[in-house]
């Protein structure tokens, strides 16, 4: 498909796995075509599912919030999916059947947004770029706050995991904890100007050391 609105219709009309039939609406993503930063969550929720757009309930508001106060960009400004594209029935997690169904639809929107930096919120969307990239993902916990860097068909890509937002909604420390990581995100996108090699100290052995200090 030549372009992410080819993908969305196809997205609405899908019934490659089961959660068809259970959606008021299918949730494509939304933003900049040729966003710089794309963020990817795990599924809609009811909110999302009402209304055929993605993060806008309460996890949504803490994020676009974060987006706005903390990068200093605007929705419009980044691009906004989940790998799973309907609501599991009562917000179960998605299954891999559903992930492996849908998950053609998140590579496309990847390829044509060509994004610099994408933000994995939570262990499934995490999960599957680890899964991309050729890794074995450890607990979010492990994982986030660090760069990690995607060959993807010769584009290359920032992945940075962090927590999902809604889990800042019950667990208040994750707040600071996802607003250190935001603040991170902010560093990478100001810094056009440095090679990411030097941002982020050399990948290959130079990153994985790196990695394993800054986690000590």
């Amino acid at each position: 498909m030549s372009n992410l609105d080819e993908v969305a219709n196809e997205i609405r009309s899908c019934k490659k796995c089961k959660l068809w039939q259970f959606r008021k609406n299918a949730v494509p993503g939304e933003g900049n075509s040729k966003a710089e930063v794309m963020f990817i969550g795990e599924a809609p929720g009811e909110n999302e599912d009402n209304e055929g757009r993605p993060f806008v309930g309460a996890a949504g508001k803490l994020l676009t919030k974060l987006i706005n106060e903390v990068l200093g960009l605007s929705r419009a400004e980044v691009f906004i999916t989940n790998v799973v594209k309907c609501r599991p029935p009562n917000n179960r997690d998605p299954e891999e059947d559903e992930i492996n169904a849908c998950s053609p639809y998140l590579d496309m929107q990847i390829e044509l947004i060509k994004p610099r930096i994408i933000v994995t919120l939570g262990r499934h969307s995490s999960s599957y770029l680890f899964r991309k990239m050729g890794m074995k993902m450890e607990s979010i916990s492990r994982v986030r706050g660090k760069f990690y860097t995607w060959n993807n068909n010769e584009h290359k890509i920032l992945v940075f995991p962090t927590y999902h937002p809604a889990a800042a909604l019950y667990n208040p420390p994750i707040r600071k904890i996802l607003e250190e990581d935001f603040r991170r995100v902010k560093e990478a996108v100001s810094s056009k100007t440095v090679t990411l090699d030097n941002f982020l100290y050399g990948f290959g052995d130079k990153g994985e050391k790196s990695n394993r200090d800054s986690g000590k």
